[in-house]
């Protein structure tokens, strides 16, 4: 089957996938892979060390220089620019250039500059920003410097929540989110939970999360088989609980409100509040082993077990 060239284009490689286009002024370097499917656009510039996966499209003006990887249906804007070179002066060469990759559904806006980071799984890039460290998956990213103000198919779960003491489940497998009782009087307010009751497993660890910059993400990673119970007790945060299929966004801003995220799901905390402070309760103690903490890996393993 072949490519098309068009013939004002360089196409220097012999390893480009079948049905591939490579529009008019583009130059591919010899040692450069670019897979099938892919859209390479008007006065580009692919050099050696460049790896493009398949059904990939590079927009017009877009210069992919040595130790960028790009995987498999990634969409890069017009004039996005990529900065591999550790020290890009006139007659200076790093011993080892940096790299930057970009994963499986990631999309990259027009005029963004992305430092060498990894980009994760349908990851959004906002047009014009400025990327200076790794970019979770499925997380939307805006600005300079580039801050993750949403994830891609994640529901924000409306304010209404369950009746006082109650559950109720969500779109993602096996996340509850509750209403913890709340005992009013003159002294003060008082919310509690119990152990398999308003907290649907025995207890074994707790660990609080505060003083987090607005800015900065926490979680990112799946656990094998231990239960959390998420509650913010002074200020507010976002939590998005994804089981692979499904992803749901909630905001947790009352002492009164928790959400169970059970072993195999995806989870991810962000937006905090200046004065947030988020406690965690555990099933078991702490274990490295428990954790996932590749988004790829986590999608394997679901759909292994299921």
């Amino acid at each position: 089957m072949g490519y098309y060239k068009h013939h004002k284009a360089m196409v220097e490689s012999d390893k480009i996938g079948d049905g591939t286009r490579i529009w008019a002024f583009a130059h591919v370097l010899p040692g450069a892979r670019i897979g099938a499917d892919c859209n390479i656009c008007d006065h580009t510039f692919i050099e050696n060390d460049v790896v493009i996966g398949d059904r990939s499209t590079v927009k017009c003006g877009v210069q992919l220089w040595d130790g960028v990887t790009v995987e498999s249906d990634v969409f890069i804007g017009p004039n996005a620019t990529f900065t591999n070179d550790l020290m890009p002066r006139s007659r200076q060469r790093p011993e080892k250039y940096l790299r930057t990759l970009l994963k499986k559904g990631a999309s990259v806006g027009a005029n963004a500059t992305i430092l060498p980071v990894t980009i994760g799984e349908n990851a959004m890039v906002g047009a014009g920003a400025v990327v200076t460290h790794d970019v979770p998956a499925n997380a939307i990213v805006v600005g300079n410097p580039a801050k993750i103000v949403g994830y891609s198919g994640a529901q924000l779960v409306p304010p209404a929540v369950p009746v006082e003491g109650g559950s109720t489940a969500t779109s993602v497998t096996g996340v509850t989110l509750h209403r913890l009782p709340l005992v009013e009087d003159l002294r003060g307010f008082l919310s509690f939970g119990e152990a398999r009751n308003q907290v649907p497993f025995e207890i074994k660890r707790y660990f609080m999360v505060f003083h987090v910059s607005s800015e900065e993400i926490r979680g990112e990673h799946a656990h094998r088989t231990l239960h959390q119970f998420l509650i913010c007790v002074h200020g507010r945060c976002h939590v998005v609980a994804d089981d692979g299929e499904n992803r749901q966004e909630f905001v947790l801003d009352s002492p009164t409100i928790g959400v169970h995220l059970p072993p195999m799901i995806w989870g991810a905390q962000y937006r905090y509040s200046k004065d947030a402070v988020l406690l965690a309760l555990a099933s078991d103690v702490y274990d490295p082993a428990d954790y996932i903490r590749d988004y790829t890996e986590f999608l394997e393993l679901r759909k292994k077990n299921s």
